[in-house]
């Protein structure tokens, strides 16, 4: 009996000694709380569309944004697909049922569809639809939209052409002090450009004139968009604005044609016209895109909400930046002062009111 009992204490020993020699495990080491480390594959939207009711290749509005869907790609590893209705109607409604049937995440351009959307939204309430460029409310509230301020560039894209076609010191400007814009359209949106652009101009000197061209929905015709601009050159512009996507290149080429001036839109399209692109209004669609992204992904994206771009926010701005400068120094810092004045609220953008900007 004393044998066993001395044979338990040495067993007891020995245990404790070998417990007391363990080192313990370091937990694993995460980026992320414990409360947090459910499978991200499993909560996170996957599979995103881009569905547009133009076309890609505009080097412009429907080209930024495909431009943001391919860094959610690299980002975050997830399936994208794209989907160009290239302007036909007929398509518009299949296109909207394809993306529902494939993605987790729809952002969608929705010129001309926006019923539609509002009603294939209200029956598929488990997906994420953001609308960009316009709002759009449907009855369920879970439309999300993307508007931006294109005002505020806009009157900026104005002052620049505003203080070139005054100033004859620039080669090729001409003494009447008359600048142009050519839209794809007359839809609210553009006529928002025009509207600003001419604010902007009339900053300078309210003497300016501002003809305008709409291409009416020719939004992928370069020719037509050369053939608008080759008018208002000779009208007496020494400076066009285009608001036209794909049409707008031609635009720019018509610039170089006649030896003057164009402002681009939507991307920076300074150095596709060397020495005639003065400036560019930059729309950033594909920024937009990727912060709706993060906010799914981070938990705060909220449905149904109106998110409004601005300069403040770097959704609008105009750059000036080229391979070729044609400003002179002086028109490019007053546009860095106002620009400025518009983020700190100094100076208030008058929006656009609905009011007639088409000859």
């Amino acid at each position: 009996m004393k044998k066993s009992l001395v044979m338990l204490l040495v067993a007891s020993l020995v245990l404790a000694l070998l417990a007391g020699c363990t080192t313990p495990q370091p937990p694993a080491q995460t980026d992320q709380p414990a409360a947090e480390q459910s499978d991200a594959s499993q909560t996170t939207p996957q599979r995103i569309v881009y569905l547009i009711n133009g076309a890609l290749g505009d080097n412009a509005f429907y080209d930024s944004g495909q431009a943001g869907i391919d860094a959610l790609a690299a980002q975050y590893g997830v399936e994208t697909r794209t989907i160009e209705a290239n302007f036909d109607a007929g398509k518009y409604e299949p296109s909207l049922q394809a993306a529902v049937g494939y993605a987790d995440v729809i952002f969608v351009i929705s010129y001309g569809f926006e019923d539609q959307l509002k009603e294939i939204a209200d029956r598929n309430p488990d997906k994420i639809f953001v609308n960009i460029d316009t709002v759009v409310e449907n009855s369920g509230g879970t439309i999300t939209s993307v508007d931006f301020i294109e005002e505020e560039s806009a009157y900026l894209a104005g002052v620049v052409a505003g203080m070139l076609t005054t100033d004859t010191s620039v080669p090729n400007i001409n003494p009447a002090k008359i600048i142009g814009v050519v839209g794809g359209d007359v839809d609210p949106v553009v006529s928002a450009f025009v509207y600003a652009y001419e604010q902007g101009a009339q900053s300078v000197d309210p003497e300016i004139v501002v003809e305008t061209k709409s291409l009416g929905g020719a939004w992928d015709d370069a020719a037509k968009g050369k053939q608008a601009a080759l008018q208002l050159y000779d009208q007496g512009a020494d400076v066009v604005f285009q608001v036209a996507a794909a049409a707008g290149i031609g635009v720019l080429q018509a610039a170089a044609e006649r030896d003057l001036y164009a402002i681009g839109v939507d991307t920076n399209q300074n150095d596709l016209e060397p020495g005639h692109v003065v400036a560019s209004d930059i729309k950033d669609v594909g920024k937009a895109i990727q912060d709706v992204y993060a906010s799914i992904v981070d938990g705060s994206y909220a449905p149904g909400a109106v998110l409004e771009y601005g300069l403040a926010s770097g959704g609008v701005d105009v750059v000036t930046e080229a391979q070729t400068p044609v400003l002179p120094e002086a028109i490019v810092q007053r546009v860095n002062e106002l620009r400025q004045q518009i983020i700190d609220g100094a100076l208030q953008v008058e929006l656009y009111d609905g009011s007639e900007v088409w000859q």
